[in-house]
């Protein structure tokens, strides 16, 4: 196995002859798929991988949905299909049972966007109560998750993490977002399913880390229930991650710690440059790279006291962490470790992992077609942007696609 990253390279002195997971059987990544939707998920991603195309296409789907033409057919037998389990928890069922079938969890993710008042924040908090109702004593659905501005107004959010002064009504309303954070919190707690918060950006985040530090000591005692985000595409994120477990160290809980590379550098950048602050994003891809990979060194060196999900797309780093929790004699389905990727995303990862009887869940978007196309849009972006991602993807399906066709014609 060659792995291309310089400096984070695997040493074979450091490792001997563990040997990391093979991620390219794409026999058994698609093993979920019927020959039709390979087939469909083939055209999908060869048209995202044109950027063009996917820009356009975006235009078009956007007038299209704002007109009110008939797109909503289409996109829900193709890119709604692929990336998301339905538009309800009741339309996720069979996804859910699919993918347990061939071992890998459901993580639910109610995706609708554009909450704005009161009514959206406890429409929102209503739905992934839900969600934690319908993974309680299921082992197929280890965790929920929710988004911090889903329940709370950004402007508030960033107002607080501002140090301005607030308003008796919006003392009010912070105290309110405080309690549906508790109480989304004590739910997972009550049910014995862990609860990720959602990492957003940086001139909001510090609010939702002493939110989500305040729940970590209330829930973290016994067991990891709540989980924090960090986003190591910033340049601060491996230190922040290090404070955060000596202060849970300090105060005697466990930190529940999901790592994930982020998904708002160019909307960073812009903000800095506008308001001349400086840039909080890592110089180059390599500096990320890095420092996640240091961050699941620094989590399974510190393995008694901190519970660890990598939500992670790239193959060098899933790798890397299974050759860590070898060496540190580790069992694939350790419960202190889970990988996690997206829904029709990177199979050839999540389903080789749990082949190999690792921990892996999907995150399995739902909710109403047009309030999930902000993020659809934004995982046909990502697909198109990220070096490779959408290549790789297309590669891989071909591949499986031509495999299958040498089979089925002997």
């Amino acid at each position: 196995m060659i792995f291309p990253d310089k400096d984070a390279m695997i040493q074979k002195d450091r490792f001997g002859d563990i040997q990391p997971v093979a991620l390219d059987n794409t026999q058994i990544a698609f093993s979920y798929k019927s020959d039709e939707d390979l087939r469909k998920t083939h055209l999908i991603f060869s048209a995202i991988n044109a950027p063009l195309l996917t820009k356009a296409g975006t235009k078009l789907v956007k007038i299209g949905l704002k007109l009110k033409l008939p797109v909503r057919g289409i996109l829900k037998k193709t890119i709604f299909q692929q990336f998301c389990g339905g538009e309800s928890i009741q339309d996720c069922e069979p996804t859910i049972q699919l993918l347990a079938s061939h071992g890998v969890k459901t993580i639910l993710d109610y995706s609708a966007e554009g909450e704005k008042n009161e009514q959206g924040f406890e429409k929102s908090t209503q739905e992934t109560l839900q969600t934690i109702q319908r993974a309680k004593g299921d082992p197929h659905l280890p965790f929920c998750v929710f988004k911090t501005t889903g329940i709370a107004s950004f402007a508030l959010l960033e107002k607080v993490q501002a140090g301005k002064e607030l308003k008796p009504e919006e003392e009010a309303s912070f105290e309110r977002v405080r309690q549906r954070v508790d109480t989304l919190c004590k739910a997972a707690s009550e049910a014995g399913i862990g609860i990720f918060i959602d990492g957003e950006e940086s001139w909001i985040q510090e609010v939702i880390d002493d939110l989500a530090e305040e729940m970590m000591q209330k829930y973290n005692q016994e067991r990891v229930v709540v989980y924090n985000t960090y986003q190591m595409y910033r340049h601060d994120m491996l230190a922040n991650l290090k404070k955060a477990f000596q202060r849970a160290a300090t105060h005697q809980y466990s930190l529940g710690a999901k790592l994930v590379r982020g998904a708002y550098m160019e909307k960073e950048r812009k903000r800095a440059e506008e308001m001349d602050y400086p840039d909080p994003i890592q110089p180059d891809k390599e500096a990320t790279d890095n420092d996640y990979n240091k961050a699941l060194l620094y989590c399974i060196n510190n393995k008694q006291r901190i519970a660890l999900v990598s939500g992670s797309h790239n193959e060098y780093s899933n790798q890397y962490l299974t050759l860590l929790m070898q060496k540190h004699s580790m069992k694939p389905g350790d419960s202190r470790v889970c990988f996690s990727q997206l829904y029709g995303m990177s199979d050839n990862i999540s389903f080789n992992l749990a082949h190999a009887g690792y921990n892996v869940a999907k995150y399995v978007p739902y909710g109403p077609i047009e309030s999930v196309m902000p993020y659809l849009f934004r995982r046909a972006e990502e697909n198109t942007s990220v070096a490779g991602q959408s290549s790789r993807e297309y590669r891989l399906v071909k591949s499986e696609l031509q495999r299958r066709r040498i089979d089925n014609n002997h």
